[in-house]
């Protein structure tokens, strides 16, 4: 019975051992890491210089370290008009595909040789400097500025995205330590080096549902300081290992949770975040326990160790070759929006009472004469804990003439442990009534805070469709009339008609008959009428004309006769 109680116990001791060892791998010199690439930060720059024939003006440094494969591709089919400026110190092979508006300039004593039959005769040969600052002055003399300068460290491949290669701001190309990869009006491939990238992945994987561990491990005999790390993936978490003294600036980490023992610096703060954990040694079986401890995970998706020989390295964690773990395009119901991609990602909810229990379906329309409950929250990276201040709220109308109104809201109750890394508020929308538009944009501005110390942290949006209360018609009001007030209705009838007949009776007094009405005339006309009071006037004897013609002769004797016994 003992044997097979310690039989028992040695199997289950091999079996616990096996599965402890599964959660762990080796890490092997790759070529092309799967997860996680990237190059060490050269010098460059990027103006908003653009020439008045709408062509921008490009350079592009390119040199090769440690690698045989010293063949790129330009690919220039859809690039806005440019004059393209390549200079190299090593040999090198280009092929390269170009439209009519892409000019290629290259030195006569160049190394490189252009591959290609299409546009030949858009490749110069001329007599220029290849310093860098001696280049840059060249070209501002020849094409009166520079829109970019970038240095490349065994490039592979070169696509133009077809946007405007220009940047907001200076347009003067002063050199500056860059993430070349920022540049988004190209996009750059690299051939590795070996030594710089080891990578590998355990046997189990995390199950779908669960979100992907990374960890990234820059060895103790590294003079890296200084890493830029892009996140293009959601749902994922992050452990970060490198020397004392070394900082992890995150670039677009949505959806992301870390873990370091070095300082974390997000764009939008002005301070460092301190360490997670405490982690001195870089063995690779010791910083992938470490960090399955950190996050309480079974297993990590990938590990990556890096030997960078710069002070400054730019890594991009992403998938190559599985779009669907890049970051997709929000639909329009999301009501998640930023300012910009390194920006943490806002989200406004919206509840029609302030128990904040039902959240308000983005469908649904919002009465104006209604109070409107939002809050806005906030990812969190690990275990940071953040504070949100509102700025401003305003709404603009989503109809051809668009209309903005700024929209004063209120400062809802919400404690740290019912509403964590968020706020509340709350606002009335009484000024849209007297507005015929009926959809919204709200958005607010808002500051993230942490250890008194704010940043801005962008804009949040949230489409919002009013409608108008129903209005009840008025109703006419209704009169009530009481005993009192027909007798005061009749009497003051009476009392109108006995003040009009005392007028009309004042004024045939007066002037012998009724204005406005010939009562003798009428009165003669009318049969029984009595006759009129009232003076006649003396008839006419003036015969009508038909009978002064007949009747003169008679006439004039008739008159002369007492005119002659008159005198």
């Amino acid at each position: 019975m003992e044997g097979h109680v310690t039989r028992f116990a040695l199997l289950l001791c091999i079996t616990v051992a096996a599965s402890a060892s599964s959660q762990t791998c080796d890490p092997m010199e790759v070529n092309a890491n799967p997860w996680v690439y990237g190059s060490e930060i050269q010098i460059g720059c990027w103006t908003s210089f653009i020439r008045e024939d709408k062509a921008e003006v490009h350079i592009l440094n390119l040199n090769f370290v440690a690698t045989d494969s010293k063949m790129f591709s330009l690919q220039m089919t859809n690039a806005k008009p440019m004059n393209l400026i390549l200079t190299s110190p090593d040999t090198a092979y280009a092929h390269y595909i170009l439209n009519t508006d892409v000019n290629v300039y290259i030195n006569n004593d160049s190394k490189v040789m252009l591959l290609g039959n299409q546009h030949q005769n858009n490749i110069h040969k001329q007599d220029f400097p290849t310093q860098d600052e001696e280049l840059i002055k060249w070209a501002r003399q020849k094409f009166g500025g520079v829109t970019s300068f970038t240095t490349v460290i065994n490039l592979h491949t070169l696509t133009s995205t077809g946007t405007k290669g220009t940047k907001p701001g200076s347009r003067y190309c002063t050199l500056r330590n860059e993430d070349a990869m920022e540049k988004h009006f190209m996009k750059i491939e690299t051939v590795p080096r070996a030594s710089l990238f080891k990578s590998c992945s355990p046997q189990q994987q995390s199950p779908e549902d669960v979100a992907e561990l990374h960890i990234i491990n820059i060895l103790e005999n590294s003079t890296t300081r200084n890493v830029s790390l892009r996140v293009d993936t959601k749902k994922t978490s992050v452990f970060l290992r490198g020397p004392k003294g070394t900082t992890w600036t995150i670039i677009n980490a949505q959806h992301t949770q870390f873990g370091s023992n070095n300082d974390i610096l997000l764009p939008t703060f002005t301070h460092k975040i301190p360490p997670f954990v405490t982690l001195d040694i870089d063995n690779a079986e010791d910083v992938q326990r470490k960090a399955l401890d950190h996050f309480k995970a079974s297993t990590f998706t990938s590990y990556t160790e890096l030997r960078p020989e710069g002070s400054m390295v730019s890594l991009v964690l992403g998938k190559k070759d599985n779009s669907a773990v890049i970051e997709a395009a929000p639909a329009p119901v999301t009501p998640i929006s930023t300012n910009a991609p390194h920006q943490m990602p806002l989200l406004m909810q919206l509840y029609t009472s302030p128990d904040y229990r039902s959240p308000l379906d983005p469908t649904t329309k919002v009465q104006s004469d209604k109070r409107i409950y939002a809050e806005i929250s906030v990812h969190t990276l690990g275990n940071i804990v953040l504070t949100i201040k509102v700025i401003s709220c305003f709404v603009r109308s989503m109809g051809s003439c668009p209309v903005v109104k700024e929209l004063p809201f209120m400062p809802e109750a919400c404690s740290l442990n019912s509403c964590p890394n968020s706020t509340r508020l709350s606002f009335s929308l009484d000024q849209l009534q007297e507005l015929t538009s009926t959809m919204w944009d709200l958005e607010c501005a808002v500051k993230l805070c942490h250890s008194e110390q704010c940043g801005d942290g962008g804009r949040v949006k949230r489409n919002l469709e009013v409608t108008q209360p129903c209005l009840q018609p008025p109703t006419p009001p209704c009169f009530d009339f009481g005993l009192p007030g027909v007798l005061g209705i009749a009497f003051g009838g009476f009392l109108i008609g006995v003040l009009l007949i005392g007028a009309l009776w004042f004024i045939k007094i007066k002037t012998g008959y009724l204005t406005g009405l010939d009562i003798s005339s009428t009165a003669a006309n009318l049969p029984g009428c009595p006759c009129s009071g009232a003076k006649r006037q003396p008839v006419s004897t003036n015969p009508s004309p038909s009978e002064n013609s007949s009747a003169s002769a008679s006439i004039g004797s008739t008159q002369s006769t007492p005119t002659s016994s008159m005198a």
